[in-house]
């Protein structure tokens, strides 16, 4: 026989996975232009494992009904962080077309009773665009950029926000492609086991980019950004990092799962 507790747990991951029937188009969110994308990290609060484990899963239910709730019109990505960033237990990524939405979702998640032991220690902000720089890029460069993707998962989730210099701003059209083909073709190498994904966030956040990526090879990503530190565009980069969030990619079921040990 099944421990209460387990059962209660298997009801509330098959409850999470019936609701994505009625998810949000993800692929058109995380594929168009003009699309808000939100990291938001949470810790919780060392009260919240004082709770005995019933306290906690019945806390759970919320959150699951917001994310039920919500992932109707929003695509929402789980990551676990606890264990690997010193500042967070998980983070979520929220895509959606109006920002506004993923602040509803995100204040009925804090709001709560296990939202009230949440602390939000990071939150960025940033939106995606049509590419700039690629147009201009000869045929040989864009044909290296369809290089697909190898197969399988790619367990590994780190965001990276870059903030660049004055002088970036002030050179031309024609100087920034240069300096951007240059970074390009720094990273052709890895696009077979680094997959990347760029938010513009000048005015919505303290930082003008931040750059996502998922891999299964931390070394390979390791090898890119040593690749990308030593090109000319590097030089205009005021702030890199600070913070690097680094977490596994997890069903969202995990993370609720971990939640409630």
């Amino acid at each position: 026989m099944r421990h209460p507790i387990a059962v209660l747990i298997l009801c509330l991951l098959t409850s999470v996975a019936a609701g994505s029937a009625s998810a949000a188009d993800r692929e058109k969110l995380l594929s168009e232009p003009g699309v808000y994308g939100t990291f938001a990290v949470f810790q919780m609060d060392q009260e919240w494992w004082k709770l005995d484990k019933a306290a906690r899963m019945a806390a759970l239910t919320e959150v699951k009904a917001a994310l039920k709730k919500h992932g109707e019109r929003l695509a929402i990505d789980a990551y676990l962080l606890r264990g690997l960033y010193e500042r967070g237990d998980f983070f979520l990524r929220v895509h959606s077309t109006e920002l506004t939405q993923t602040q509803d979702f995100l204040l009925e998640l804090m709001g709560t009773t296990a939202g009230r032991y949440m602390k939000n220690t990071v939150t960025l902000n940033g939106i995606t665009k049509k590419l700039n720089y690629v147009p201009a890029f000869s045929d040989e460069v864009k044909a290296a950029l369809k290089t697909p993707l190898d197969p399988g998962l790619k367990p590994y989730a780190i965001v990276i926000p870059i903030r660049k210099d004055a002088a970036w701003w002030l050179t031309d059209q024609e100087g920034r492609t240069a300096r951007m083909k240059e970074h390009t073709e720094a990273s052709i190498p890895y696009l077979k086991t680094v997959k990347r994904k760029l938010y513009h966030a000048s005015g919505l956040d303290d930082v003008d980019f931040l750059t996502y990526f998922e891999t299964a090879k931390l070394d390979d990503f390791n090898n890119l950004v040593i690749a990308l530190e030593r090109v000319q565009e590097n030089r205009h980069n005021a702030q890199f990092g600070r913070p690097t969030i680094l977490g596994t990619i997890r069903p969202i079921e995990d993370i609720l799962e971990v939640l409630a040990r």
